[in-house]
Formats: C-alpha cells, sequence, structure tokens
C-alpha cells in the first residue's frame, strides 16, 4: 500500500514537473517578445492572459471530461493538447507572429487545465485532508524547481526567437507525447472523495459560501503570484538593471517558492496548521509590499522576490480549506478553483495598465488589496457556512 501511494505521488509529481516547467518560461517569453514584436506594457501582459485565460474557459467542461475519461485517461489527454500547443511556437518563431503565439499559449493553458483539474484533487483526496497542504507542497518543489530549469534554459537559448527556439519546442512536443504514454500505462488508480456526508450530497454546490470565497481567494493569489514573478524581467529593466541579470531574477524568485515548500513540508501540520501559516505568510506578504512600492532599487527587487516566499503556502492552504466537506461536489468544485487560476490572466493586465499609466513601481500597489483577500479567507472565510472545522 505504502509503494503504491509513493508511486502514485512519483507520477502526479512529475506533472507538477511538467506544469512547472511551461508555466514559468512566460517570465522570459514576456520581455522578449515585447521587444521583438515592439509591443507595450499591456500588451506583453497578453502572454499571460491568453495562457491563464484557458483555465477559465476549459475548467468546467474539464471536470464533464474527466467524468467520462477518469482521472489518468484525462490527465493524458491534457498532455496531448499541451503537445498541440508547443507545436505552434514552431511556426509562430519562423514568422515571428505574436497571435500565433498567443494561440499556442492558450492552447498549452488549455491542456494544463485538464490536468490540473484531474491532479489536484488527486493529491488532496489521496491522503488525509489535514496533510493535504504538505503532499502539495511536494508538488509545488517539483513544480518549481522544472520552472528555474525552464527560465535558465530559455533564458540562454531566446536570442532571436526565430530558429533558436524551434529545437526546444520540438523536444517538448515530444516529451509531452512520451509523458501522455507513459500515463496511459502508468495504472493510476480512479479516485473517489473518501466519504460524503448526507448533508453534503443533499446540498448544493451553490449551498458552500466558504467555496466560493476560496474560489476568490485562488483568483487574486494566482494573480499576486504571477504578477510578482512574470513582471520581474521587465521591472528590473525599467529599473536600469542590465537585462543579464534581470533575466535570472524569476529564477531567485523560484528559488524563494521552493524554500516556502521545504519549510511547509516540515512544519505542516505538526508545528503549524496550514491555515495559521497561510495567515502568517499573507500578513508577511502585506509588509513585503510595502517595501516593493516605497523602497529603493535594491529593496524593492529583493522584497518582491521574497514575496515568492509567502506565496508557496497560498495555494497548498486555501485549497484544502475551500473544498473541505463538499463530498460528491468535490470534482466540481475543484473546477470552479482551477477555473480562478484566471486571475493569473486579468490581474497582471491591470498591472500593466497601471505601470503604463503611473509608474512600473507605483502598479505594485495593487497587491495590497489582494492579500486582504486571502487574510480575509484564513480568518473567516474559510468557515462560513460550515458547522465545524477540524484545522
Amino acid at each position: 500500500m505504502a509503494k503504491s501511494y509513493r508511486y502514485n505521488l512519483f507520477i502526479i509529481g512529475l506533472l507538477f514537473f511538467i506544469f512547472g516547467f511551461i508555466t514559468w518560461i512566460n517570465s522570459i517569453l514576456i520581455p522578449f517578445l515585447k521587444s521583438i514584436c515592439e509591443l507595450n506594457e499591456v500588451q506583453a501582459y497578453l502572454v499571460t492572459f491568453a495562457f491563464y485565460i484557458a483555465y477559465f474557459v476549459m475548467a468546467i467542461p474539464s471536470s464533464f471530461i474527466l467524468k467520462k475519461t477518469g482521472f489518468p485517461k484525462g490527465m493524458a489527454l491534457g498532455l496531448v493538447v499541451m503537445a498541440a500547443g508547443a507545436l505552434c511556437f514552431i511556426p509562430a518563431a519562423i514568422k515571428k507572429d505574436y497571435l500565433l503565439f498567443l494561440i499556442g499559449l492558450f492552447v498549452q493553458g488549455t491542456g494544463l487545465a485538464l490536468l490540473q483539474t484531474a491532479a489536484n484533487p488527486f493529491v488532496t483526496i489521496l491522503g488525509p485532508i489535514e496533510s493535504a497542504a504538505k503532499r502539495i507542497s511536494i508538488m509545488g518543489i517539483s513544480n518549481k524547481m522544472a520552472g528555474m530549469i525552464g527560465v535558465f534554459l530559455l533564458s540562454k537559448l531566446l536570442t532571436d526567437l526565430s530558429s533558436s527556439i524551434i529545437l526546444p519546442y520540438i523536444i517538448v512536443t515530444a516529451t509531452l507525447i512520451g509523458l501522455a504514454v507513459m500515463i496511459l500505462f502508468s495504472k493510476l488508480p480512479e479516485i473517489e472523495p473518501e466519504t460524503t456526508s448526507e448533508t453534503s450530497s443533499s446540498k448544493s454546490i451553490w449551498a458552500f459560501p466558504h467555496l466560493w470565497l476560496g474560489v476568490l481567494a485562488i483568483f487574486v493569489y494566482v494573480g499576486a503570484e504571477v504578477i510578482a514573478i512574470d513582471t520581474l524581467v521587465l521591472y528590473g529593466k525599467s529599473l536600469g538593471i542590465d537585462y543579464d541579470i534581470a533575466s535570472k531574477f524569476p529564477i531567485y524568485s523560484l528559488i524563494a517558492l521552493t524554500t516556502g515548500y521545504l519549510i511547509g513540508i516540515v512544519t505542516m501540520p505538526k508545528l503549524i496548521s496550514q491555515r495559521h501559516a497561510l495567515i502568517v505568510q499573507t500578513l508577511s506578504a502585506i509588509a513585503l509590499s510595502f517595501f516593493v512600492i516605497f523602497g529603493n532599487v535594491n529593496i524593492s527587487i529583493i522584497a518582491l522576490i521574497l514575496l515568492s516566499f509567502t506565496h508557496a503556502i497560498m495555494w497548498p492552504a486555501i485549497w484544502p480549506l475551500s473544498i473541505e466537506g463538499l463530498g460528491k461536489h468535490t470534482k466540481l468544485a475543484s473546477a470552479f478553483l482551477i477555473m480562478a487560476v484566471a486571475g493569473g490572466a486579468v490581474l497582471p493586465l491591470i498591472y500593466g495598465q497601471l505601470a503604463q499609466t503611473y509608474t512600473t513601481q507605483s502598479a505594485y500597489s495593487l497587491l495590497i488589496p489582494l492579500y486582504l483577500i486571502i487574510l480575509f479567507f484564513a480568518c473567516f472565510g474559510y468557515r462560513i457556512g460550515k458547522k465545524e472545522n477540524s484545522f
């Protein structure tokens, strides 16, 4: 049983590695596309919009697809869709066609929406919900390690966005297809919620206020996380920092995230509950935001990078708090939570507009209300509509 548990976690960890590699290379694509395609601040962040809006569009359809295919086949299908998106980058690079790049990003996001709709509840339900944040933190380490590798490699390879990008994306396409085949033969189990109470079974999914507050919390959290990482290179350049230096900033952020995950694995839930950890880290994020907004160049950059450390606990804690006690509604609730990843599409565009209208530094004021929403959820929102809560 233990061997099977570890094997299942390994397979899902491999998928989270793919999530990270595909997701975080956007931080390098944005400045290159801005330069090559002569884009303004708002247009440049259409990269994040095209990628993350797919989660909003495809999350609910993904839940229905998973009902038809089951978890393993649905994950394999998601990988194949991602491979199709990666293929779009080849003609886009040859033609330097921004629209085709955006289409490829949307298709990749579509595949990721399907994968994440399956993988996140899989990790949550695989063991006790009290330790769900620890398991998701392990997945987060895999995700961010892949992001570091992807950012490092792409920052070295993207010199002209033409021939240099073709081979990497051919390799990415082949890898995704190979993983799809591996998933099909991996014999992953179909996992259903362990218990379904009569109360949760008889109630509509709309009757759980804590779920919808959790959806809002995920929306603003993802937006804040994407802003903190994907704006770093352009922000550094706007402050006069050389591109060769600024291009490495996302790697430092991912290191900060990984450190946060490691601490979470060690401390939760033995030393601190996932909810109390969420409160502490959200308060820390609010404090760091003021340093980002009002600090000098060095302090502002360091504080922006350290924000990623505070983000590490947010997804792992918000997710299980949101789906607790939903019984048969767990899969559909997971789809709504995945839809909320669209925060990574909408909020960076708002940041871009603020940066274009005012300054790139003052635009980070947007982060304060986002963290206040998360803080409300962690302190009060998670329990609204619940009769009791154990963590």
